[in-house]
């Protein structure tokens, strides 16, 4: 199957900031990125650093009205890594699958713990 055959949803190629966090072995990792793009299905943005395909994530962003066609709306998105993009000197491209996701409301904080979901937490055994 092409890339082309399995991207259904629309892709909308747009800038918007992000904070993932995954686990690396028993550490939280958080960092701050900006999309390359989104779609209902996933997401692609870059970071200094490479997360390990597979490594479940979960991500906070507030889509733009671009992308909601009404006003712009805070998600929180749980889902895996399905590609990492290395180049040598560059940052890392992170291909995101969004598994599910969530509206939140606009008064959670931001800062909110945002702990890996108890079905996207690594399996034992395997690295992530």
């Amino acid at each position: 199957m092409s890339l082309e055959e399995r991207r259904r949803s629309e892709r909308f190629n747009c800038g918007v900031p992000l904070t993932v966090e995954w686990t690396n072995g028993s550490e939280r990792r958080l960092a701050h990125a900006i999309t390359q793009d989104v779609s209902s299905g996933g997401m692609y943005f870059l970071l200094p650093e490479a997360i390990p395909d597979g490594t479940p994530v979960v991500v906070e962003m507030t889509l733009p009205a671009q992308v909601t066609l009404g006003t712009p709306v805070k998600v929180r998105c749980m889902g895996r890594i399905q590609r990492c993009v290395q180049k040598p000197g560059e940052s890392t491209g992170m291909a995101t699958m969004i598994e599910k996701y969530e509206f939140l409301s606009s008064s959670e904080d931001a800062a909110q713990d945002l702990a890996l979901p108890a079905d996207l937490q690594p399996t034992p055994g395997k690295s992530s």
